[in-house]
């Protein structure tokens, strides 16, 4: 809440939320929308508040005025069912949960949640003048996300006050933006990428303007026409944007920044993106939900000299997260929590400020020397520049060897006629997990399995190259862009028995 009145102070008429045609939210109109929300919110007398909609004025209103009030704020997917959103409703209940049209009919009305529709939400009391005063500590809880579930039943990673404003101080400068900046945001409420745009925009004085549902030539179009300078992307995402660029024979000249992050981004996409969009200033943010938001960084400069770079340990930066935040401790540790040398494998371990690393109900995983261990796997070279291999539950066991997924797949989708790719484990009697490569080929590709097979062998050794080679027209990513491994091991389980 603290953002919020600094920005309603320093900068109050700028427009905070929507478009310059006079239909936007000042910071000053969303400070008072805010304090009317703390006014319900605390009357309901209830432990938390809830979101269960699409991006909208209503995510601003609800997270700084459930702040105000002095109660978490528990952004919902409303795209998981009735059964999952009534599990998670138990976990926050007694909640107020702001809904919209499109999660009414699924979220129903769980037992101790009092439902808000969004229409009602924004067009409530009148917003006036209100006590600017909460009673809110560093150590409450902001903001309640549930994680993403993609390696297990999701549970609500616990991001209190002081890991936020943390996040915020050491990485935005207040007022920095210029009064032309916006920033478009296209990823969900619930993800905490959606979270911490919301709050860098607003500390730093950038207009918002938000798209609900991500469609590539409507992301080009309300970039274009809003003048977009900032935006932030996965790497789904930015692959469907460079395809449409690229049909278009479109650029984007108002774009000065765009960071991604969230999954693996396949090189091809990215160079080809650096081509496309030669004026923006790219940036890679590794981080997670239990750290409240980015830990590392790969910067402008580092994307153009690695583009520029005939240097194959240079040009191999754009498959990595960069380097550490200044505020951010990282380490590389073994199975028994040694720190490995440079280069070596093993698991990403964070320190700093922002680290929350504790769930609802569950406690914290944070060492008693303030280390969190990530569950990634990865590795941090010579030069400090950290390399992400993907959950450690995903590394594939092949007699006794570990085999990252992501080498496999970074050279599948360096091919033309391969869009995605994916590696799994699948369980094998003999090497008790066999490689399975899943792909999605380019349209009119009649690329063989043997020739698939034999991408990886030259390249990497025999022992990577793929027992199984499957070709699916796409691959399933959750509404993040996370890449749904787990999926995929359910829907080919048969090849076990092959």
């Amino acid at each position: 809440m603290m953002l919020l009145e600094m920005a309603a102070s320093g900068f109050g008429e700028r427009v905070a939320i929507g478009s310059l045609d006079g239909t936007g939210l000042t910071y000053q109109q969303l400070f008072n929308e805010a304090g009317a929300a703390a006014e319900k919110f605390a009357a309901d007398e209830v432990d938390n508040v809830a979101l269960v909609d699409i991006s909208s004025p209503a995510l601003p209103m609800a997270l700084f005025g459930a702040a105000w009030a002095g109660k978490p704020f528990v952004p919902l997917n409303y795209r998981l069912t009735t059964a999952e959103l009534d599990s998670l409703a138990e976990q926050i209940s007694p909640a107020t949960a702001v809904v919209g049209d499109r999660a009414a009919e699924t979220f129903g009305t769980p037992p101790g949640i009092t439902v808000i529709q969004r229409d009602d939400f924004l067009g409530g009391a009148a917003a006036g003048a209100h006590d600017p005063t909460w009673g809110m500590e560093a150590e409450d809880i902001a903001v309640l996300l549930f994680t993403s579930g993609t390696t297990g039943a999701p549970k609500a990673a616990v991001i209190r006050h002081k890991h936020l404003v943390s996040y915020i101080l050491t990485s935005v400068e207040f007022m920095g933006a210029g009064e032309d900046e916006a920033t478009l945001v296209s990823v969900p409420p619930y993800h905490i990428a959606g979270m911490a745009a919301l709050c860098s925009s607003i500390y730093a004085g950038r207009r918002i303007v938000q798209l609900p549902n991500f469609d590539a030539d409507t992301w080009i179009d309300l970039a274009r026409d809003e003048g977009i300078t900032h935006a932030m992307v996965v790497p789904t995402m930015l692959a469907r944007i460079v395809e449409r660029l690229d049909a278009r024979n479109e650029d984007l000249p108002a774009l000065r920044a765009l960071s991604y992050g969230g999954g693996k981004m396949p090189a091809p996409v990215i160079e080809r993106a650096l081509e496309l969009l030669p004026n923006a200033n790219f940036v890679n943010a590794y981080g997670l939900t239990e750290t409240s938001s980015t830990i590392a960084i790969l910067g402008p400069d580092d994307h153009r000299e690695a583009l520029a770079s005939d240097d194959p340990a240079v040009r191999a930066r754009l498959s990595s997260a960069g380097q550490p935040l200044p505020a951010i401790e990282v380490s590389i540790r073994d199975e028994a929590g040694a720190e490995v040398a440079p280069g070596v494998t093993g698991e990403i371990w964070v320190r700093g400020e922002q680290v929350s690393g504790e769930y609802l109900g569950l406690g914290s995983r944070v060492t008693e020397d303030g280390w969190f261990p990530t569950n990634d796997g990865g590795s941090i070279d010579a030069d400090g520049y950290l390399f992400v291999d993907g959950r450690i539950d995903d590394i594939i066991i092949r007699g006794g060897e570990n085999i990252s997924p992501g080498e496999i797949e970074a050279v599948l989708v360096r091919h033309p006629e391969i869009r995605e790719a994916a590696a799994i484990g699948i369980p094998d009697e003999q090497w008790g997990e066999a490689i399975a490569a899943v792909v999605v080929l380019a349209d009119g590709s009649s690329l063989s399995a043997d020739a698939v097979r034999e991408l990886v062998t030259a390249e990497l050794r025999s022992s990577r190259s793929p027992d199984h080679v499957v070709v699916l027209d796409e691959l399933p990513y959750n509404e993040t862009g996370k890449l749904l491994r787990r999926t995929l091991k359910v829907d080919l389980a048969h090849l076990s028995q092959a």
